[in-house]
């Protein structure tokens, strides 16, 4: 039996919908999904099977623009990933770009397209969120994306629906090179527990207060105890950057923060299959982005400077 195992990195613009294809293309839940723009901090691992290949496939940050340093490193992750992959996919928001071709979507999509045809890479090109759009408004996207000649195939996909994603998965797999599987074939991700704790409590903060708060929290599992019963115990920081951000976290009389934490601990127990015991703590850090532990915790390196 010949068997295949490579990386696929999956980019785009912030909000393209990469979390949403790679936990689809895994069959589950995997990398964190909000409304909000460059909810991805770091490149998280999902693991597919197909036949007799296993893929591993790359949940990269939004590329955009850099202006903070975790901005820096949330870009110099993303372009890491699709460098060490043996395919890379550019997901692409059909809809966004049609609807605002000067966009930001657009741009950043634009200078992506670009930076591949620079570096001498090639592609696949997967138009996503398609639903409701007729073919011919996608032909001239199709032909202006394809000008630069770094896509080898062009899908056009629902990564919440699934449609088009096995002819996607297909192609990505005829591109993974022979070797032994990296990954039981049950595993579907290559993440720490405590992270993606982490990531999951995130993720209900982004979708109770995407509207109110900014990019200026950040979660950490400090404390991750096991307990005899099979049970974990959790103890997790969300760092905020300034106080009126905390009361925020924290809503009236604690029912934010509340919510929030039955929204995680029952998502973690989910996952984890195992019962597990939360408890959240909101502490005011102005400067959390510029610490050095805080993106050793996010998996991201410290961009120096």
């Amino acid at each position: 039996m010949t068997t295949r195992c490579g990386f696929a990195a999956i980019i785009g613009a912030p909000n393209a919908g990469k979390s949403t294809l790679v936990n689809t293309l895994v069959g589950s839940k995997v990398a964190i999904v909000s409304p909000k723009v460059q909810t991805t901090r770091m490149a998280v691992r999902g693991v597919a099977m197909d036949g007799e290949t296993q893929i591993v496939f790359v949940d990269t940050p939004g590329i955009f623009k850099p202006r903070r340093r975790l901005d820096r490193a949330m870009v110099n992750a993303a372009w890491a990933g699709a460098g060490d992959a043996d395919a890379v996919v550019l997901l692409v928001d059909a809809a966004e770009l049609t609807a605002n071709p000067q966009g930001h979507a657009a741009n950043d999509t634009h200078a992506i397209v670009e930076a591949l045809r620079t570096g001498n890479s090639k592609a696949a090109l997967a138009l996503n969120k398609i639903d409701g759009m007729k073919r011919t408004d996608l032909l001239p996207l199709v032909q202006a994306l394809s000008a630069a000649g770094v896509f080898e195939e062009v899908f056009l996909i629902s990564a919440l629906k699934g449609d088009g994603v096995a002819d996607l998965t297909a192609w990505v797999a005829k591109r993974m090179p022979e070797g032994p599987w990296l990954y039981p074939a049950d595993q579907a991700a290559d993440i720490p527990s405590r992270l993606l704790a982490s990531e999951i409590t995130r993720e209900k903060i982004y979708l109770r207060l995407h509207d109110e708060l900014p990019y200026a929290s950040t979660v950490e599992s400090e404390k991750w105890e096991e307990r005899k019963d099979g049970s974990v115990k959790i103890d997790q920081i969300i760092y905020v950057q300034r106080e009126g951000q905390k009361a925020i976290v924290l809503g009236k009389g604690g029912a934010t923060i509340k919510l929030i934490g039955e929204m995680a601990r029952k998502e973690m127990e989910e996952l984890f299959q195992r019962r597990v015991h939360l408890f959240l703590f909101v502490k005011v850090r102005e400067d959390w982005a510029e610490q050095r532990d805080h993106y050793k915790e996010m998996g991201l390196e410290f961009p120096e400077g």
